[in-house]
């Protein structure tokens, strides 16, 4: 992947959406905790080059020129991820889910989900093990003009070994029912994210 400045949309407050520049930033708290505090943030504009931050794979889904932000905590508690997007399609449901690699020539590159009790039966679609609460799910409906957020909260963070690393964005809303759980549709788009 390309070394370059995040040119895009941060996360402020409720899910606004303003220009930042910087690379995806991260900092560790200066008080010992059972679970290293961490803050991520990244906001991007997607584009077609894998070496892009954000990637889409299908333009009519998540065009060229949408935006994103995603911003993760980590501490004690547990962890928060928040998604914001802009200029995808209007009224639409999408799934979005952390993935276990970074985005790359295709959305298959980012791998499964990430689940913080691993499924010992891949593709994962236990629900027991592919949820809310042991993966990070982002699913969204978008407004009129495009724009939509979402927010992740789960009791468990990621360790210094096992991270997340992208997010991506799915056609269509995550199925729960036995056998279909956690399945979203194709992958049209991929923010890397090094949660």
């Amino acid at each position: 992947m390309r070394s370059s400045p995040i040119i895009g949309l941060c996360v402020i407050g409720a899910f606004a959406l303003t220009a930042c520049g910087g690379a995806a930033a991260s900092s560790p708290a200066a008080t010992p905790s059972s679970t290293p505090d961490r803050s991520v943030q990244v906001g991007a504009t997607f584009g077609t080059d894998p070496g892009d931050v954000a990637i889409t794979y299908d333009p009519a889904l998540v065009p060229v020129g949408a935006r994103a932000a995603v911003s993760s905590e980590t501490g004690d508690d547990g962890t928060v991820v928040m998604l914001a997007v802009r200029g995808l399609q209007p009224d639409r449901r999408y799934g979005a889910h952390a993935h276990v690699e970074a985005c790359g020539d295709t959305g298959d590159a980012a791998g499964p989900h990430f689940q913080n009790e691993v499924d010992p039966v891949q593709p994962s679609v236990d629900p027991a093990y592919a949820n809310p609460q042991n993966e990070i799910w982002l699913d969204l409906t978008t407004d009129s003009a495009g724009a939509g957020n979402a927010t992740a909260d789960v009791e468990w963070g990621f360790d210094r070994d096992r991270r997340a690393k992208s997010v991506i964005i799915h056609e269509m809303g995550t199925a729960t029912a036995p056998g279909e759980a956690g399945k979203a549709g194709a992958r049209p788009a991929c923010i890397n994210v090094e949660f």
